[in-house]
């Protein structure tokens, strides 16, 4: 299996530059006013960007024609849906031709099953850990409960993934894993990414579970 790198909670223009030298799979930009990663309203994307990157646009319980919209003016390759979005609106949107991943707050509760209901209408999953902000909790759940999912879509695997722990990914060999999306585990201030750490991240797994 060859582990694919998203990189979440990008804005500053520089800092988008430098991490897509880097060569991520995946790139996010939060597109939710109530995230300390907010783009703002004058945000661009770099046309330096590899054309290889993946742009994914992310979204808190955000109406669809909105939605729409930012994928047509920022040319979005994917949409990522962090609220409580319902199987059709994923339809919708994927019947648009538009990538959806839709993400899932994972606790000791968490009932697994909740996720097939999407599965015919998205092209990933990802898990995140629970909290009441919709991300950036910079902590990690356990991992041991994603054997409880029955691996049907590919998954990312999110929430306080870091330098730290992410050798620990290792243990998920055999799961139906496609990427590892860092966001505050790599930064220096929420929105700006830290190069070296993510060298060090891509170093450590080698993209080669």
């Amino acid at each position: 299996m060859n582990l694919r790198l998203k990189v979440c909670g990008m804005r500053e223009a520089s800092n988008i530059f430098a991490v897509g030298a880097l060569q991520p799979d995946y790139m996010g930009f939060i597109f939710y006013e109530k995230s300390k990663r907010f783009v703002g309203n004058n945000f661009s994307i770099p046309k330096e960007l590899p054309q290889h990157v993946n742009k994914v646009g992310v979204f808190v319980n955000e109406k669809s024609d909105v939605i729409l919209t930012q994928v047509s003016k920022f040319k979005l390759d994917y949409v990522q849906l962090h609220g409580n979005e319902t199987p059709e609106e994923c339809k919708g949107l994927n019947e648009n031709k538009i990538g959806v991943i839709k993400v899932f707050s994972v606790s000791e509760e968490f009932d697994f099953t909740s996720t097939k209901p999407y599965q015919p209408h998205v092209d990933f999953i990802m898990f995140d850990t629970k909290s009441e902000s919709h991300g950036g909790t910079g902590k990690t759940f356990d991992w041991n409960l994603l054997k409880k999912y029955d691996q049907r879509i590919p998954f990312f695997l999110s929430g306080g993934l870091s330098v730290g722990n992410i050798q620990n990914v290792k243990t998920l060999k055999g799961m139906n894993l496609h990427a590892v999306d860092l966001n505050s585990g790599v930064e220096t201030a929420p929105g700006l990414k830290d190069i070296t750490k993510i060298k060090s991240i891509k170093h450590i797994l080698n993209f080669n579970l």
